[in-house]
């Protein structure tokens, strides 16, 4: 397994965020985090890169205990995007994208920026020079996918990466990276709140409540038979079939 969570459990104070979680993720696969506001989506994907520590369990990645692991080296080995995508305003684009393998050491860093910019459709030629403020919404979000890419990852972790964007903008990114996935191999790990974007991308869905996963499976299996009334009244309120 690429990605592998344990029986991992997760508190703040009086508030349980995970309730002894386990989760695989395979090698090359998407599997998709889905669930209310506070079900635990986001702090399980921090487990992966070490920005959350659980209280309890064990995480891996790639075979490797995350707690033995240097975090920030486990950082820059995982590709990580977030909701707002979270460029540098003060760098522009080529800088931005190529600041992973710059801080790896890299010597061909701002090459490999501009490769990613390429698989995202943003020329470093008419992009590379921008600052982030000079590009649309969508371009911002598409720079911050090369920015995660650019590193060589294997594994991307994605907290609502195209939650942001405007409906038409958001299907076009997504679309592009569905297709560079399963074309390079990528595993990843999605966190959406649009049950559609996950039935789109993800090979697995996994469905969470108040820390813990309800239902996994695939996208066909909520169709076929949901296996708890939580679990229908979602997909019914989707409207996917």
């Amino acid at each position: 397994m690429a990605l592998d969570a344990r029986a991992v459990t997760k508190t703040y104070g009086a508030v349980t965020a995970l309730n002894g979680i386990s989760l695989q993720v395979a090698q090359g696969s998407c599997v998709a985090l889905v669930g209310e506001s506070g079900s635990g989506k986001t702090t399980l994907l921090r487990t992966f890169n070490a920005m959350v520590a659980p209280d309890t369990g064990a995480i891996s990645v790639a075979g490797q205990d995350v707690r033995r692991s240097n975090p920030v080296e486990l950082r820059r080995s995982v590709g990580y995007v977030q909701q707002e995508g979270g460029l540098l305003p003060h760098w522009t684009v080529l800088q931005n994208v190529a600041l992973v393998p710059w801080l790896r050491g890299v010597a061909d860093a701002d090459e490999r920026a501009r490769k990613a910019l390429d698989l995202m459709e943003l020329p470093a030629a008419d992009f590379g020079a921008r600052w982030p403020r000079e590009l649309s919404g969508g371009q911002r979000q598409r720079a911050a996918l090369a920015r995660a890419l650019a590193g060589g990852p294997e594994v991307l972790l994605l907290d609502e990466p195209f939650g942001a964007l405007d409906a038409i903008t958001r299907v076009d990114v997504r679309r592009r990276f569905s297709a560079l996935r399963r074309t390079l191999g990528w595993t990843v790990l999605l966190v959406t709140h649009d049950l559609r974007e996950a039935f789109e991308l993800a090979d697995e869905i996994a469905v969470m409540r108040s820390g813990t996963i309800e239902h996994i499976g695939p996208p066909s299996a909520l169709l076929s038979g949901a296996s708890t009334p939580y679990v229908r009244e979602l997909v019914e309120k989707a409207g996917v079939s």
